[in-house]
């Protein structure tokens, strides 16, 4: 098990477009730039398992529009509790709304309903809706027709898995990011020996940063297995 660093270092990696490692997902990317600036779809439905980025491309997606001085809503849903429905209330007015885990609200009648006014006021203000999911929108458990058939308009995009040797790639871009230099024998070292799933390593990045400033070291093999408290096999 990692070794915790106990340092309260603030996260210093904004969730925008340019910290974001593509892999093979720059056209989704370019279509949520897209449509955040009024040039492409109106609606877009991202998908992928958990661990793809949907979340910080969201986030990315409401950054981006207040860049452009224009009025953005991120909402993540966190399963299995919901929120009040009067949480959509005024969220007509404004021009990109974003919600992570539209699955949440499956089955859940009175959700439902009040997400298909919301989404049918939006919509005829020609304001721009951004939905992620782990499935696509045919897939959701949606009991209302009228919402399920909506939640299928505009595109649906399904966000592509890092090879391996493309995490590796990812865990020097991000670590370049947060302002410190990984080597690829470093970043291997971490994916084979550590962890393969990207959710504990963009974790990992964190802390070795943390570490890194707070020791006032490079991030050398050596000083990594200090950290970990790991060694090489015999």
């Amino acid at each position: 098990m990692v070794e915790q660093i106990p340092l309260a270092f603030e996260h210093r990696l904004r969730p925008s477009f340019n910290s974001f490692y593509p892999g093979k997902n720059q056209e989704a990317i370019n279509h949520l730039i897209q449509c955040v600036s009024f040039e492409g779809e109106q609606q877009l439905f991202i998908w992928g398992s958990s661990g793809l980025g949907k979340t910080h491309l969201l986030q990315a997606c409401c950054m981006l529009a207040e860049e452009q001085k224009k009025t953005a809503f991120y909402y993540e849903f966190i399963h299995p509790d919901l929120p009040d429905a009067g949480l959509l209330n005024g969220l007509e007015d404004y021009e990109v709304v974003c919600f992570d885990n539209i699955d949440a609200i499956a089955g859940h009648a009175e959700w439902e309903q009040q997400f298909f006014n919301f989404y049918n006021r939006h919509r005829d203000n020609g304001f721009r809706l951004i939905l992620s999911s782990t499935c696509p929108p045919n897939w959701l458990t949606i009991e209302l027709p009228d919402l399920k058939t909506r939640l299928n308009w505009g595109l649906t995009l399904k966000l592509q898995a890092l090879t391996d040797e493309e995490i590796i790639l990812a865990l020097s871009f991000r670590a370049k990011q947060l302002g410190f230099d990984l080597s690829p024998q470093v970043g291997r070292f971490l994916f084979n020996r550590y962890a393969r799933d990207t959710v504990t390593l963009w974790q990992l990045l964190t802390e070795l940063d943390h570490a890194t400033l707070a020791a006032k070291r490079k991030l050398t093999l050596p000083f990594l297995k200090q950290i970990l408290g790991k060694h090489e096999p015999p």
